[in-house]
């Protein structure tokens, strides 16, 4: 299927792309609050981005018309950020940022809780972190692709949430999407075997309610179809000997205190 194995000092570039994706997701985590709006987000990450070196993959990718998908509430993925779209008190948001660096994209996201949230809200997000560990926990040299849904949606079943099926992660390298596809409901021992030097996501999208979906008017937003909450963390990882390394490590608060 054309997967690439990297190497050497394709590896450590990499790694400066995922570093740079997430520290800018956690220049965005330092500044989010009630009253910012998405398109604001958007242009935190067009000034972050380029303050690191790099550019945003996602703006133009297939025509996306911004550099950074904000997934508001009962947004699953995809959102386009908005003027008009406010952040209030309550509110969940995945924001997700993929940054071009020397060549290579790093791709990681997270779903924050503005002010106080619903109890329903705290749950969701809390199993869909602990899904994308899960998942990232069983890649290494040798693991099927199945492994990774099957221990997903086990996780996610147990706690009552769903996972969605028509998204997954992806290879990832010198192409922001490449194969393999990476889903994340599945059979452990299917799918291709995990070989070192591949690099995927893994990011899960877990919903409160069912896992169906439907595509607003934009043709890019996606929502639940039950109008149930939903949140997605993400990774990009390095399939290694030993298990994997995360290329983009960050220290994030998800609760983002009012006032």
């Amino acid at each position: 299927m054309g997967i690439p194995l990297f190497k050497g000092s394709e590896v450590e570039r990499l790694r400066l792309a995922g570093r740079a994706a997430a520290g800018t997701l956690e220049h965005v985590a330092t500044r989010l609050q009630p009253g910012v709006t998405t398109a604001d987000i958007d242009a935190w990450v067009r000034e972050d981005t380029a303050r690191r070196g790099g550019t945003p993959s996602q703006l133009g990718y297939k025509g996306f018309p911004s550099t950074v998908c904000t997934s508001r509430n009962q947004v699953v993925c995809h959102g386009v950020p908005r003027t008009d779209e406010v952040l209030k008190s309550g509110d969940i948001i995945n924001v997700d940022v993929t940054t071009h660096l020397d060549g290579f994209h790093g791709d990681t996201s997270a779903t924050f809780m503005i002010g106080a949230v619903s109890a329903d809200a705290k749950h969701v997000v809390d199993v869909a972190r602990r899904c994308r560990d899960v998942g990232v926990s069983v890649v290494r040299h040798g693991a099927r692709l199945g492994d990774i849904g099957a221990a997903v949606m086990a996780l996610a079943k147990a706690e009552g949430c769903s996972v969605v099926e028509e998204f997954g992660g992806h290879g990832i390298g010198r192409q922001m999407h490449g194969e393999p596809h990476v889903p994340h409901v599945g059979k452990a021992g299917t799918g291709i075997t995990l070989r070192s030097g591949m690099v995927i996501t893994i990011e899960p999208m877990v919903n409160l309610g069912r896992p169906d979906i439907r595509m607003m008017p934009d043709g890019w937003t996606i929502v639940t179809a039950d109008g149930s909450l939903s949140a997605q963390f993400e990774h990009t990882v390095l399939v290694t000997r030993e298990g994997c390394e995360v290329l983009t490590p960050s220290e994030l608060s998800l609760h983002i205190p009012v006032g």
